[in-house]
């Protein structure tokens, strides 16, 4: 991919202000989860956007789904954005999640246990700042032994 850069009035590149507009779009989005305001995120989606889960596709409604589920069963979900990176039309986000399980998660009860995920976000964008690809991977292992799904001494 190749970009073409602009002079803009103050001296930096049209290209360097799309990517820290992206990346404050991506960092609004965090503030939402953190929110706990699912359409503050929504609001940034371009209405064909494609979502893929450890790449494999996901539908959007499932996706939302799967999102409401997440802060049913973790309702103090917390997003801990620990670095973003903006390229090009890209912006990936390294995050810690923190939660308490207060709601049914999978066919476990709630727990009222605390615990950690971590997951890496990669966002890409069009020309409007619109999402219009999503691609997440997490590291559940934290959590699944802090609720006893898996053993505490597993790797």
């Amino acid at each position: 991919m190749s970009l073409t850069l602009t002079e803009t009035t103050d001296g930096a590149t049209a290209a360097q202000s799309v990517q820290e507009r992206n990346k404050q779009i991506a960092l609004d989005c965090a503030a939402a989860w953190n929110r706990w305001d699912l359409d503050g995120i929504l609001t940034h989606w371009s209405p064909d956007i494609r979502h893929f889960s450890e790449d494999r596709p996901v539908d959007t409604q499932q996706m939302i789904g799967a999102m409401r589920g997440g802060l049913a069963a973790f309702p103090d979900l917390h997003l801990d954005v620990k670095s973003a990176v903006s390229e090009g039309d890209r912006v990936i986000l390294r995050i810690t999640v923190t939660a308490t399980h207060l709601g049914q998660f999978f066919d476990k009860a709630p727990t009222g246990k605390k615990v950690t995920w971590y997951m890496l976000e990669e966002l890409r964008f069009d020309e409007a700042g619109r999402i219009i690809e999503h691609y997440d991977v997490f590291n559940y292992l934290p959590m699944l032994k802090e609720l006893e799904f898996v053993p505490a001494d597993v790797m």
